[in-house]
C-alpha cells in the first residue's frame, strides 16, 4: 500500500511537471501599445546680475529653471534668448541711455554637464562671470540695473 501512495505521488509530481513544462514551452501571440506623453517646456526667470559690473569686466548672472513635468529634466546649456527684450538684454528706465549692445553674455553648459532640474521643482542657477560689460561702455550705464533674457538649450 505504501509502494503504490509513493508510486502515486510521484505520478502526480511528474504530471505536474509536465504541465508546467507544457505552460512555460506554449506557443503565444498578442499585441501592445503605448504612449509617451509630451513634456513640458522649463521656464526661467530672467536673468539677475548679482554683482557689481565695470567696463571691461563680467558679471555672475543668476536664474531658476522651473520644471512642471513630472520627471526630471536636463538642462544642457543656457543662452541669450535674442528675441527677448533689445537683443536679450534690457535695462532700467532710469539708464535708457545705456545700449544694450554694451553687454555680452557667454553661453552657459556648468563645465559642460549642465543642469538636471528635478520633477514638479526649480533649480537656482548660478553663472559666474556670464555678463560681460565693453571696456567703452558710456557713462550712462553706471549704476545700470541689467536683465538678461536666457533659454534652456539641450
Amino acid at each position: 500500500m505504501r509502494i503504490l501512495a509513493i508510486a502515486a505521488c510521484v505520478g502526480l509530481l511528474g504530471a505536474a511537471a509536465g504541465t508546467a513544462a507544457a505552460f512555460w514551452r506554449g506557443p503565444g501571440a498578442g499585441n501592445g501599445a503605448g504612449a509617451a506623453g509630451t513634456t513640458a517646456a522649463i521656464t526661467l526667470t530672467a536673468g539677475s546680475v548679482s554683482a557689481d559690473l565695470y567696463p571691461a569686466g563680467t558679471a555672475k548672472v543668476s536664474t531658476t529653471a522651473n520644471n512642471t513635468n513630472g520627471a526630471s529634466v536636463r538642462i544642457g546649456s543656457l543662452a541669450l534668448d535674442t528675441t527677448r527684450g533689445t537683443n536679450g538684454f534690457t535695462v532700467d528706465a532710469a539708464h535708457s541711455g545705456c545700449p544694450v549692445s554694451t553687454f555680452g553674455f557667454t553661453t552657459q553648459s556648468n563645465g559642460g554637464v549642465g543642469w538636471t532640474i528635478p520633477g514638479n521643482g526649480s533649480l537656482a542657477i548660478s553663472m559666474p562671470d556670464a555678463l560681460a560689460m565693453a571696456a567703452n561702455a558710456a557713462n550712462a550705464c553706471q549704476g545700470v540695473i541689467v536683465t538678461v533674457y536666457l533659454k534652456a538649450q539641450p
